[in-house]
C-alpha cells in the first residue's frame, strides 16, 4: 500500500489502519479459538454485560464508530488542514478513538473522533492543495482606484507562496466612512502557514503605497463646539 504511487499519503494511511485493525481482530479471534474458547459463545454469553457497558460508555463507542467512519470515507485524512470549532490544525494521526492534530502555534491536541464527524468541520485541503484567501485594506477617497488595484495585484502575484497557476485579482468591496475598501484574493498551497503569507502581502502593499503616494487613511471625526454667548 505504501509503495503505491496512485494513492496520496492520507488514503495510504487510512487503508493501512483498516487492514491493521482487521488483522488484529482476526488474530484475537484465532487466538481464542486455539485455546478452546469459542468467540461466538463468549459474545453471546456476555451480551447483557456488553449492553450495560455500552450504556455507560456511549461517548467512547461513539468515538470508535467515528474513527471507523473517518478511515473508510476519507472525509478527513492525514496531512489535511482542517478548521473545527474555530481551531485550525493539521491532522497528524487518525486512530480508532482519537485523532492527533497540530495547531499553527505548534501545539499538539488530541481530539475525540466524534468531534470531527459530529459537528461543522472545514477541510481546507480536501481533494485540492490550493485554497483561496484574501487581504483587505482601505485607501483615501482621493486615491486612483485603478492604480491601487494594480499595486495590490502585483504585490500578491510576486509573493513566492502565491500560486502561479491561479491569477490573483482585486475587487472594490465598499465605500466606508473614511476609506474606499479593497481586497486582493489569491490562491496558495501553504494553507497551514497562510497567515505569514498574508502578513508579507500587507507589508509589501504598504511599502508600495508609500512609494506611489497612496494614502491609507485612519478614522477621523470633526467636532463642532457651540459656545454660548
Amino acid at each position: 500500500v505504501y509503495r503505491s504511487r496512485r494513492l496520496d499519503a492520507g488514503r495510504k494511511y487510512a487503508i493501512f489502519q483498516i487492514i491493521r485493525y482487521f488483522l488484529l481482530v482476526v488474530m484475537i479471534t484465532v487466538g481464542l479459538e486455539s485455546v478452546g474458547v469459542s468467540f461466538t459463545v463468549l459474545i453471546a454469553g456476555s451480551a447483557a454485560l456488553l449492553v450495560g457497558i455500552g450504556l455507560g460508555l456511549q461517548n467512547l463507542f461513539n468515538d470508535f464508530v467515528s474513527g471507523i467512519i473517518l478511515l473508510i470515507d476519507c472525509s478527513v485524512e492525514v496531512n489535511d488542514v482542517i478548521e473545527v470549532e474555530g481551531l485550525v490544525a493539521r491532522v497528524l494521526n487518525i486512530n480508532l478513538r482519537t485523532s492527533v492534530v497540530r495547531t499553527r502555534d505548534d501545539k499538539y491536541i488530541i481530539l475525540p473522533n466524534s468531534i470531527l464527524t459530529g459537528g461543522k468541520l472545514i477541510n481546507w485541503t480536501h481533494h485540492s492543495e490550493l485554497s483561496r484567501f484574501d487581504v483587505s485594506l482601505g485607501v483615501s477617497y482621493g486615491s486612483d482606484v485603478e492604480k491601487v488595484m494594480s499595486i495590490m495585484k502585483t504585490v500578491a502575484r510576486e509573493h513566492p507562496m502565491v500560486s502561479a497557476d491561479r491569477e490573483p485579482f482585486v475587487r472594490l468591496t465598499q465605500f466606508s466612512d473614511s476609506s474606499i475598501d479593497f481586497e486582493v484574493l489569491f490562491w496558495t498551497e501553504d494553507v497551514f502557514r497562510v497567515e505569514n503569507t498574508k502578513s508579507d502581502i500587507r507589508i509589501g502593499i504598504w511599502r508600495a503605497f508609500r512609494e506611489q503616494g497612496v494614502e491609507i487613511p485612519f478614522p477621523q471625526r470633526v467636532v463642532h463646539l457651540n459656545q454660548a454667548k
